[in-house]
């Protein structure tokens, strides 16, 4: 399933559907494909789109606020903060294990996830 901000929705993936919505939500906005004061969908807009309930959208849109990437407006809505700040440790844990239970569910075993992190890594100096 998709929304029109490009959030889709694996029903059969082991992530959660909220942490699915939070994830993808939060690489847009860290990508800058949703630029700050971008409005997001309603709540009840985007359930329905995808076909969920609308606790779940609420519980990704209270994650992304918590992190500081969207500001909730009250009757206005829900945008992307002015200022979102960079990813912090917790956010990138929750991203690596999201992408690992979406890897072991395609039926990767432990040896290619680590081929395939090494290969994302390619570059990479690390600090």
């Amino acid at each position: 399933m998709t929304d029109p901000v490009g959030v889709d929705l694996d029903l059969d993936s082991p992530v959660p559907p909220f942490e699915q919505i939070r994830a993808r939500i939060a690489d847009l906005v860290r990508r800058g494909v949703l630029a700050p004061r971008d409005r997001l969908p309603s709540v009840r807009t985007l359930a329905a789109d995808l076909g969920i309930a609308p606790n779940t959208v609420v519980r990704a849109y209270d994650a992304l606020e918590l992190a500081g990437l969207v500001q909730k407006e009250g009757r206005r809505g829900t945008v992307v903060a002015e200022a979102p700040p960079p990813p912090d440790h917790a956010e990138v844990e929750a991203s690596l294990r999201s992408a690992v239970a979406l890897a072991r569910a395609a039926g990767w075993d432990a040896e290619r996830v680590r081929r395939s992190v090494d290969g994302a890594l390619g570059g990479v100096v690390s600090g």
